[in-house]
């Protein structure tokens, strides 16, 4: 019997880039549910760094990339930023990395009262990225 497929990852990690701060979540397609995990504050190699361990730890099959756009969905500096970390994340890991358009989610994050602005608009992400693929 052949093995079934399953064409979208289940496990994913989630990021809300930011040039300071990076808010990291993890979610499972299967519950449909998100969860912020932390922020990451490191810079450089030491923000690969982390975010290696936090792959190591959850082993998700999939990466998935909040890209900011303006409300008219034309980019700006933040987009091609968030673009080369992109990037950056297929070149280190070697797992797929799927972008999801991110606007309002740091407002929609806020606006819930979350302690952890980061890593509760990165939840938001996933969320918005598993309602986009089902």
């Amino acid at each position: 019997m052949g093995e079934s497929r399953v064409s979208a990852p289940v496990q994913v990690l989630g990021f809300d880039f930011g040039t300071k701060r990076v808010g990291v979540a993890s979610g499972n397609r299967m519950l449909g549910s998100a969860r912020g995990l932390r922020t990451i504050t490191e810079l450089g190699d030491a923000r690969f760094a982390t975010i290696g361990k936090l792959i190591e730890e959850w082993q998700p099959e999939a990466l998935v990339v909040g890209v900011p756009r303006h409300p008219d969905g034309q980019p700006h500096e933040m987009t091609q930023r968030a673009l080369k970390f992109v990037g950056q994340l297929r070149g280190r890991f070697k797992l797929p990395v799927l972008e999801v358009d991110e606007r309002y989610t740091s407002a929609e994050a806020q606006s819930q009262g979350a302690r952890d602005l980061d890593a509760a608009s990165a939840a938001l992400i996933l969320e918005q990225y598993f309602r986009e693929t089902s």
